[in-house]
C-alpha cells in the first residue's frame, strides 16, 4: 500500500469541488507534482491554473500526463460525485493504483494530526470557518480545509506548520465522515437529507451516531441542544450549544446594532462579555456559538476571540450581501433544504421588517425535490415572491414527473412563479423587489454577478 511518505504526484478527479481543490492546494504546498480532471472550467479552476495546478476538462487516458502513470508514486483521488463509469476513474482502478475517495486521505490527516470535525446537515461549512479564522487568529493556530470560499483569506486552504490542528467539515455525504478520526467535533444538525443514498431519515441518524462514536479519547464533543445524539464513552467531553434554548454555550443580551448582533456568552468556563459578530443574521449567531465553543476546546483564550469575531468577513455564498442599499437589498445564500431556506428567511425577516421579499430559488437534485417538496413549498411560502427555476441535477439522472412544479403545486402562495433565468429580468421589471435573495447549492452562483449588475441599474435610474 502506499503511504504518505512515498507520494510524489496526486491526480484528482473532480479536481474543481470545493474539497477537492483545498486538497490539491495542501498537496501542493507540501512539494508534490498536482494535477486533476473537471468536467467544466469555473473561478476556482481558473484559480488553481495560475497556483500552478493542471487542470484537464476531457475525460482521456491517453491524455493523463505521464507523470502521474506511476503507480509506485502516484495517489489518485476522487470524489463520489463522480460517474463510476469515468474512464480515467476506471483506468486508475483497474490498473491497481491507490484510488481513494477524498475523505478517505482527510481520515489520514486527522489521524496525524488533531482534527476539529464540524459535521450537520447545514451550517459545517460556516461553523468550520469561522472556527478556522478564531483559531487562525490566535497563538494556537490552524490548517484547515473549508467547504467554502472564506472573505478573509479569499481561499478553502489554511496552512499553519507550527500548529497540529486541522479543522474540517465533516461531510454525511456518502457517509464520507466515518472516514475521519476527531479530536473535537461538532454537529450542528441531523435532519433527514442525502436520502437518495440514505434511503430514510433513521439512516442518516444512525451515521451521525457512528461518527461521534470515532471521536478519539480525550477529546470532546459539542452539539446542538436536543439532538437525538447517542453519547460517547466517558473518556469523551460531550458539551451543548444553541442560540434559543440555554445549552453549555448560550448567548445572552443579545442586542441588533446597525444591522449586526451583539451578545455575551454563557460557557462552561465562565461568562464572555462585549462579543460582536462580522457577519449577519440571528443564524450565524448561533453558528458563532458553535465555533466559539470549539476554539475554547482547543485552548484559544477570550480576549483573542473577542478581537477576532467581528473581523470573520464571512464565505462566499454563504448570506453574502450584493447589494446592501436604503431602497434594495440582494443577498445570496446557498440554501438548498428546507430548513436552511428557513433558517435564511427568518434572518433576512428580523433584518427587514416590512420589506417586502422575492426569492429565486434552484431546487438541487431531483431526489431532494422528490423527498422535500412539502418542506420546500411550507418554506418558501414564508416570502412575499417565489420565482422557481429549474432543478440543478448534479450527479443524477432526471426522474419521471420530478420538476420544479412539485413545489409550486403545493405552494398556498399566490406570487409564485416557474420561469426560466432569462426571463428574471422582465419579471423585475414590472414589480422591482425590496429585498431580494437568490438560494440553491447548483449552478445559480454563475447567475448573481449578471443579476447584481440588472438590480444595481434600478438603483442608478432612480
Amino acid at each position: 500500500m502506499l503511504k504518505l511518505k512515498d507520494i510524489k504526484s496526486v491526480y484528482f478527479i473532480g479536481i474543481g469541488g470545493i474539497g477537492m481543490s483545498a486538497l490539491a492546494r495542501f498537496f501542493k504546498q507540501q512539494g508534490m507534482n498536482v494535477a486533476g480532471y473537471d468536467r467544466t472550467p469555473t473561478p476556482l479552476t481558473d484559480t488553481l491554473k495560475q497556483e500552478g495546478i493542471e487542470v484537464r476538462f476531457d475525460d482521456d487516458v491517453e491524455s493523463i500526463p505521464q507523470t502521474f502513470k506511476d503507480k509506485q508514486s502516484c495517489l489518485v483521488v476522487f470524489t463520489p460525485a463522480v460517474p463510476v463509469t469515468h474512464a480515467e476513474l476506471q483506468y486508475f482502478k483497474k490498473n491497481n493504483f491507490q484510488v481513494k475517495k477524498r475523505a478517505e486521505v482527510l481520515g489520514l490527516l486527522t489521524r496525524g494530526m488533531e482534527g476539529v470535525c464540524v459535521a450537520g446537515t447545514h451550517g459545517k461549512t460556516t461553523i468550520s470557518s469561522m472556527t478556522a479564522h478564531l483559531m487562525k487568529q490566535s497563538e494556537v493556530g490552524c490548517n484547515a480545509f473549508l467547504g467554502g470560499i472564506t472573505r478573509n483569506y479569499a481561499t478553502n486552504f489554511l496552512l499553519d506548520e507550527h500548529s497540529s490542528y486541522v479543522v474540517m467539515e465533516a461531510d454525511e455525504f456518502d457517509r464520507s465522515f466515518l472516514h475521519l478520526t476527531p479530536h473535537l467535533a461538532l454537529v450542528s444538525a441531523m435532519d433527514a437529507d442525502h436520502l437518495d443514498v440514505y434511503g430514510e431519515a433513521s439512516k442518516v441518524y444512525e451515521a451521525f451516531n457512528e461518527f461521534v462514536q470515532l471521536i478519539s479519547p480525550g477529546g470532546a464533543l459539542l452539539y446542538k441542544e436536543g439532538l437525538p445524539l447517542e453519547l460517547p464513552d466517558d473518556d469523551v467531553e460531550v458539551f451543548t450549544y444553541s442560540a434559543k434554548e440555554e445549552g453549555d454555550f448560550y448567548p445572552f443580551n443579545l442586542k441588533l446594532v446597525d444591522g449586526l448582533y451583539k451578545f455575551s456568552l454563557k460557557t462552561p468556563f465562565g461568562k464572555i462579555h462585549h462579543l460582536k459578530m462580522g457577519v449577519p443574521g440571528l443564524l450565524n449567531v448561533e453558528n458563532a456559538v458553535g465555533a466559539i465553543g470549539l476554539s475554547l476546546l482547543a485552548g484559544v483564550d477570550e480576549d483573542e476571540i473577542r478581537e477576532a469575531l467581528p473581523n470573520f468577513k464571512g464565505i462566499r455564498r454563504r448570506f453574502e450581501y450584493r447589494i446592501r442599499e436604503e431602497n434594495l437589498v440582494y443577498i445570496d445564500d446557498y440554501a438548498h433544504h428546507p430548513e436552511e431556506i428557513n433558517a435564511t428567511v427568518a434572518s433576512v425577516r428580523a433584518l427587514y421588517p416590512g420589506k417586502q421579499l422575492t426569492v429565486v430559488f434552484q431546487p438541487h437534485l431531483f431526489t431532494r425535490t422528490r423527498d422535500f417538496a412539502d418542506g420546500f413549498a411550507e418554506a418558501l411560502d414564508k416570502c412575499d415572491r417565489v420565482f422557481l427555476l429549474d432543478i440543478y441535477p448534479a450527479r443524477e439522472e432526471p426522474i419521471e414527473g420530478v420538476t420544479s412544479q412539485m413545489i409550486v403545486d403545493r405552494m398556498q402562495l399566490e406570487k409564485v412563479k416557474l420561469l426560466k433565468y432569462y426571463d428574471l429580468k422582465e419579471e423585475l421589471k414590472s414589480d422591482v423587489p425590496e429585498v431580494i435573495l437568490t438560494l440553491g447549492a447548483g449552478d445559480i452562483d454563475k447567475l448573481t454577478d449578471d443579476l447584481e449588475g440588472h438590480l444595481k441599474l434600478f438603483i442608478f435610474n432612480e
